[in-house]
């Protein structure tokens, strides 16, 4: 099988959750002999066009013209998808089925979809009026009608979750089976090698202190504005706890802002983005990794921290809630409630035997339901479905030549 897929990130771009899920479906797709294509936006230091293992990855520079906004750069990203495209297939041969991931790509995939007859799938990750918790400008109006026409233009959809699932039939009237559930995947092997470094834990806190860990984009809907305002309870009961909080955003000055007039800036450490070889060093330090979203269609961190081996704490926000078991393999929190944060948090520095437990069935779970080779079997099932459906019923359209005859 032929497979396009088309993504606005690929490692070594991550902005997102997306270049970790495009990354490992590809990888694990071709590795079952599938033949694997990634159209993507090229980034510092890569190569326009390389083999990554067995998925060859394009990446493609946008026009130098400087867009208004970031709606404009979109646009401009799927015309040179469209272009590069096109001259993929007419010197490659047509592919079997085109995978969109994302509102960003949509034009490129439809514009490809209808120029040789391929049908489409789409994987929507999150949703403009979930971010937002509702649409309130003309911007995310846009967006979110870009999003409702990905999901009408494709054959099928694959969302992360049953919270997706919901969330895509409600805001964009989609029938129920046209969606298909797939969970994200998480690399088992992602923390090979890696193991407790004393020194450099000693970066970020004394010998004598946990490490309360946060990684992620500081952006409202991550909820670390809930996690500050939790810290003072949890530090009333456990004084010995420093927060690591990694990442960058627009929030950043502002949870410092708040982090200080709280009186715990002593207590909090901002790393800023850390490369990955950085994180995954400090996962192995920490002692509670909290994800306290407001909104979060799945919530890949939580499964990293699962196969880091470190108790997790999320909210009950979106797919979250689905991939944790209140103290069974994790605790779960109220969401936008940091008195529930606390409490949680303080549930596992209290019960280091209980946090143990917790760990070790995170660790299976994680081993059984989200690992790739389930979610590559899935997906290819998708795809495989398609294929068949269009066959069946014989799926082309009309020709323009035939048309201009009939004139």
């Amino acid at each position: 099988m032929r497979v396009l897929m088309l993504s606005w990130e690929y490692p070594p771009r991550i902005v997102g959750g997306i270049s970790r899920v495009v990354h490992g479906l590809a990888q694990k797709i071709a590795s079952e002999g599938n033949e694997v294509h990634v159209i993507t936006c090229w980034e510092m230091g890569t190569k326009e066009l390389e083999k990554d293992k067995n998925v060859y990855v394009h990446r493609l520079h946008s026009y130098d013209v400087v867009a208004n906004n970031f709606v404009d750069w979109v646009l401009q990203l799927n015309y040179v998808i469209i272009e590069y495209g096109v001259k993929l297939i007419n010197e490659t041969g047509r592919f079997d089925i085109i995978h969109a991931h994302d509102w960003i790509v949509a034009f490129a995939a439809r514009a490809l979809k209808y120029s040789y007859t391929i049908p489409m799938v789409a994987t929507i990750h999150a949703t403009e009026h979930g971010r937002n918790c509702g649409i309130h400008n003309e911007t995310q109006s846009y967006i979110s009608s870009v999003e409702w026409w990905l999901a009408y233009e494709s054959w099928k959809l694959i969302v992360n979750s049953a919270y997706m699932r919901n969330e895509v039939k409600q805001v964009f009237n989609v029938p129920d089976d046209k969606i298909y559930i797939i969970p994200n995947g998480v690399d088992l092997d992602k923390f090979k090698g890696y193991e407790r470094d004393i020194e450099y834990r000693r970066r970020f806190a004394a010998d004598n202190e946990k490490i309360v860990f946060f990684v992620g984009r500081l952006v409202n809907e991550k909820g670390v504005h809930v996690l500050i305002d939790a810290i003072p309870k949890t530090l009333h009961y456990y004084n010995d706890a420093k927060f690591v909080i990694a990442g960058k955003g627009p929030e950043l000055e502002h949870l410092k802002a708040m982090a200080y007039h709280k009186g715990i800036a002593h207590k909090v450490y901002f790393t800023g983005y850390l490369c990955e070889d950085e994180l995954k060093k400090l996962y192995k330090c920490a002692d509670v990794a909290v994800f306290p979203s407001l909104y979060e269609p799945f919530g890949i961190v939580a499964l990293e921290g699962m196969v880091a081996n470190v108790p997790v704490v999320v909210s009950e926000a979106g797919g979250l809630a689905e991939i944790v078991e209140h103290g069974v393999d994790g605790m779960k929190s109220y969401t936008g409630n940091p008195n529930s944060l606390a409490d949680s948090i303080l549930e596992i520095l209290h019960n280091p035997d209980k946090a143990e437990e917790m760990k070790k069935r995170a660790f299976e779970k994680v081993n059984t339901i989200y690992n790739w080779d389930i979610i590559a079997k899935q997906t290819l099932n998708v795809y495989s479905d398609v294929i068949q459906d269009a066959r069946r019923i014989n799926w082309k359209l009309p020709s323009i030549k035939e048309e201009l005859d009939k004139l």
